[in-house]
């Protein structure tokens, strides 16, 4: 485990990465560098309480939100496109839902929840303009959350949860529901096991398979599985002998982050711990469901290094293999 430690002259408010690079949209753009170096885009801020930040992979666009509340701001380079929202029902205790992708189409798309906590849209992010059809949704009972979209921008992993409350995922072939909406209305894509009770959290380890952590009988969140969401089979279960949380996060085909109370790399194939850090407070998110999100570090997660970044104070830790 490599380790860097970069120095802040104030906590930031948001913290997501920007190709080599950390930002917080919501403080002027400001930028970390990994050698020290600080830069940001302009003089701006966003008179709202913003807590979380997911940033599209080519870098262009930003969605800004109060982790716990209603209210988001789409930005373009560090600029205001629009305002967004999402249902109040619920709001309070559980994560905001946005995230990006690109479309074969060549268009940028936002993935949010604008109307009700149940019902997804796709929106072209430059003119607003939602992937309409003519049926009327009819969506399922589950709050999405946490959005996580698979390397090649072809599915789409909503970590959420349903009443009363149990934490679920379910996964969505996002060119499909570009041309029929209706199909995020309810997936046929998740995980089921007899031994699988709550699944509350998710990493696309490809672009089809899924690492898992889940508990079954009991509330320990010690357990995972890969999900392979074509035939929705489970294989590879282990019970581990640490907790895990909300923030697992495959790096390879052999090894993962989590970030449950300390950052640990691990061994998903065979449950080895190989290193940790115990000095890094990163939380006990355990679910996309939580109620103090000021007790809470920035987290950040690069999609494509695998880099895991934690904000503790006026320090920003940042890991890697």
């Amino acid at each position: 485990m490599k380790r860097v430690t970069l120095q802040t002259d104030y906590k930031p408010h948001t913290l997501s990465w920007l190709n080599d690079r950390l930002i917080d949209w919501s403080y002027s753009g400001r930028q970390y560098l990994l050698n020290g170096k600080t830069e940001t885009l302009g003089n701006y801020g966003y008179g709202f309480d913003c807590d979380g930040a997911v940033t599209s992979d080519d870098g262009v666009y930003a969605v800004i939100y109060e982790k716990l509340g209603t209210k988001g701001v789409l930005l373009k380079n560090g600029r205001m496109l629009r305002e967004l929202n999402r249902s109040y029902y619920q709001a309070h205790v559980y994560e905001y839902p946005a995230n990006f992708f690109k479309a074969q189409n060549g268009k940028t798309y936002l993935i949010h929840c604008p109307e009700e906590y149940n019902l997804i849209e796709l929106e072209e992010v430059e003119t607003g303009k939602r992937v309409k059809t003519r049926k009327k949704r009819k969506p399922e009972d589950f709050f999405h959350s946490r959005f996580e979209v698979s390397e090649d921008n072809s599915m789409l992993m909503s970590r959420g949860w349903v009443w009363h409350p149990m934490d679920y995922v379910e996964a969505f072939n996002l060119e499909e529901c570009l041309t029929n909406p209706q199909l995020l209305d309810r997936s046929e894509l998740c995980p089921i096991a007899d031994e699988i009770d709550e699944v509350f959290a998710g990493s696309f380890i490809d672009n089809e398979s899924v690492l898992i952590g889940h508990n079954f009988e009991t509330n320990e969140t010690n357990r995972m599985a890969v999900w392979h969401t074509k035939n929705n089979q489970i294989s590879g279960q282990l019970t581990l002998d640490f907790e895990i949380g909300a923030h697992l996060t495959v790096i390879d085909d052999t090894f993962a982050w989590d970030l449950y109370e300390y950052p640990k790399l691990f061994n998903y194939r065979t449950g080895e711990l190989v290193a940790k850090a115990e000095d890094i407070h990163s939380g006990k998110q355990a679910s996309c469901i939580f109620h103090k999100r000021h007790d809470l570090p920035l987290i950040a997660i690069n999609k494509k290094t695998k880099q895991v970044a934690v904000a503790t104070g006026e320090t920003i830790e940042v890991l890697s293999m």
